[in-house]
């Protein structure tokens, strides 16, 4: 792919990853720099064709039961409210008001302080979290027929942080030069492999003019960035990247459009032969793989919202459906098989709630748990990762058998 000159870009304009913005090389610098302050992953949701809006108490919970008609009203930024009967073995992490927050046998700690942090992920072996880091730095760049102009940039970081807080690390900036020029490329929802030696995240490095936000692997040795040679649909760009727990296959989804509507797709990508291929049907996204790698607990998106659903690793056909209620996405299996947790949105309040797994899939009992958080407003779009350390997990995985059915069918809600 070639430039069309400086400044100038050969699917998008520059700041806007997924093609959101008119594409007309005009775009004035006070729109530009409010693009700039949107974290990543906010963009690719609103893509996807959804975004957190107030929807009220629109349908049932989750259990079965009427959803909550009363509004709440969000704890201060500094305040995570938890509920101890949870009874969460290890520790989730999350994102509240652009900081990290461990919460840890019903204890929530703030770790991060900045305000500009996003999707926290969990090191295989529980000593880092690592995480998106947002820093205001000015910017010099040319916008189309406009010339040069001076912005304020929200430039993204990959860091990691220690569960204690005590050691915080920048392990790669998305600061881009050009000669005089300042810019920044996008950095977006890392996942680290299960051998902790590599990060998948979605970048459009080196050259920001050049590539649309793709999947891209981090060497945390080499420090250096490996693009996979993979097919896009431009401009929408890629997102959600998930290993599988034998380290061979990286999920992520793939962006696009039906109409008005966000089309996202979940691929495969073999880490050994180099290629990719669509796991299951269209209007999946968000997966994270059971311990034993037979299911995917997904966000399922409707014209209604979106939900939590379970789909067959293998096929990619969708074999239970968790949620009814339209207000559920960005599920976390737990790394003892028996529980999922996920964000709920009542009103405009974020909390992360859980259902617990009993039996063998894809027929699990399902049982909706106490919450997580309760009225505490995490931020939407980071999603939770979980840690438990090997002498809390089973000795084996759950027994489950891989469903098979075929492609589309899909089971009806389960009931609490």
């Amino acid at each position: 792919m070639t430039s069309r000159g400086p400044g100038a870009r050969s699917r998008r304009p520059a700041g806007d990853p997924y093609g959101l913005m008119p594409r007309t090389g005009l775009v004035a610098p006070a729109i530009a720099a409010i693009v700039l302050v949107l974290i990543g992953s906010l963009t690719a949701a609103l893509v996807a064709g959804w975004s957190p809006v107030s929807i009220g108490g629109k349908g049932p919970s989750a259990s079965g039961q009427p959803g909550n008609l009363v509004n709440p009203t969000a704890a201060p930024s500094n305040v995570v409210v938890t509920d101890p009967k949870a009874n969460i073995p290890g520790s989730l992490v999350y994102v509240k008001a652009g900081n990290v927050w461990i919460q840890t046998a019903g204890q929530a700690t703030q770790l991060t302080k900045a305000g500009g942090a996003s999707s926290p992920f969990w090191s295989p072996d529980g000593k880092w979290i690592y995480y998106i880091e947002t820093i205001q730095q000015p910017g010099y760049f040319p916008q189309g027929n406009l010339g040069p102009a001076h912005y304020t940039m929200n430039v993204p970081a990959l860091s990691r942080i220690s569960p204690d807080g005590l050691t915080n690390q920048t392990l790669l900036s998305g600061k881009y030069r050009r000669g005089q020029f300042t810019w920044f490329y996008w950095l977006i929802g890392p996942a680290v492999s299960p051998d902790g030696k590599t990060v998948a995240l979605f970048s459009d490095a080196p050259d920001p003019t050049l590539s649309d936000v793709v999947l891209q692997l981090y060497n945390i040795a080499t420090k250096k960035l490996t693009k996979p040679n993979l097919a896009e649909n431009p401009p929408y760009g890629q997102q959600d990247a998930a290993w599988r727990p034998d380290g061979k296959v990286v999920l992520y989804v793939r962006n696009g459009r039906d109409g008005q509507r966000g089309l996202p797709q979940i691929y495969q990508y073999n880490v050994a032969t180099k290629k990719a291929s669509p796991l299951g049907a269209p209007g999946y996204m968000r997966p994270s793989w059971s311990p034993d790698g037979k299911y995917l607990a997904v966000t399922r998106q409707t014209p209604e919202g979106t939900d939590v659903a379970v789909l067959d690793g293998h096929t990619g056909a969708e074999v239970l459906r968790l949620t009814n209620d339209g207000n559920s996405w960005a599920p976390v299996w737990s790394p003892r098989g028996d529980a999922i947790a996920y964000l709920h949105i009542v009103g405009q309040v974020v909390d992360l709630k859980m259902i617990g797994l009993t039996g063998s899939g894809p027929s699990w009992t399902v049982a909706q748990l106490p919450d997580v958080t309760e009225n505490s407003g995490l931020d939407a779009s980071s999603g939770a990762s979980w840690y438990i350390p090997p002498d809390q997990l089973p000795a084996t995985p759950p027994p489950s058998q891989p469903a098979s059915p075929s492609p589309g069918s899909q089971s009806s809600p389960a009931p609490s």
